[in-house]
């Protein structure tokens, strides 16, 4: 396996890493999320710190996939590049800071409940770290995650590292995403149409790293020009 497929390859499982990850924490985090009365009830403890690992498994992978495809797409352009893992290193922070409002809420109704605070004052708590926590949501894996997709979709587009038609889902996705996160910030609707706004993105991402994972890359940019798949591996002589 050559340095160029082991790097698609290792794009690809990242970036279905994070999708697998998000989902799971999102789903893990339900009881905390949904409960407006978790903080001062028996809670699920254990599931929210499993859905906490996944998130930190997200992180991880949303910073692995900008830094293993940077050595390939700076070769399109290296400020755009560069611009795209510095966006993913921001998203990865922003979720961060909801990792932290979710285990700070777990802290209180462990602690509150022992020490006897009042329930209503844990309760308001409780639901400002449950606002932090979507509030990251919403700006994190929205706002930057659709400028992020922009950029890579646009670098993957112009360097013809996968099948133009592919790119164009994040092209379409990445602003839709964001200008939807926009729209709930503003009350405009609510989440179920957002979630459906994220189905193109969500789209090009597990296609592309399906793509990356099967074929490889289609070509790979150098300097001036794309060398092409029968660049690397061209036909035998017959001389």
């Amino acid at each position: 396996m050559t340095s160029a497929r082991r790097t698609a390859v290792a794009a690809g499982v990242l970036f279905l890493i994070t999708e697998v990850s998000a989902i799971a924490g999102l789903a893990l985090y339900q009881p905390v999320l949904s409960d407006p009365g978790y903080v001062g009830g028996a809670g699920a403890d254990g599931r929210v710190l499993l859905g906490a690992l996944c998130e930190l498994v997200l992180i991880a992978a949303i910073i692995g996939t900008a830094v293993t495809l940077y050595p390939v797409i700076r070769r399109q352009n290296e400020g755009l590049a560069l611009g795209h893992v510095a966006g993913r290193i921001l998203e990865a922070a922003i979720i961060t800071v909801g990792i932290v409002s979710v285990l700070s809420l777990v802290t209180l109704r462990q602690n509150g409940a022992a020490a006897g605070a009042e329930e209503g004052a844990l309760v308001a708590v409780g639901q400002a770290l449950v606002a932090i926590h979507d509030w990251t949501f919403l700006l994190g894996p929205s706002v930057v995650l659709g400028m992020n997709t922009l950029l890579l979709a646009y670098l993957v587009y112009r360097s013809d590292l996968a099948p133009r038609p592919m790119a164009v889902l994040g092209l379409v996705g990445g602003p839709l995403v964001t200008a939807s996160a926009i729209a709930v910030l503003f009350g405009l609707y609510g989440p179920v149409a957002h979630a459906i706004s994220a189905l193109p993105v969500f789209a090009w991402e597990v296609s592309f790293a399906v793509y990356l994972i099967v074929k490889g890359f289609k070509s790979i940019p150098v300097a001036d020009r794309t060398i092409t798949s029968g660049d690397l591996h061209p036909e035998p002589s017959m001389a």
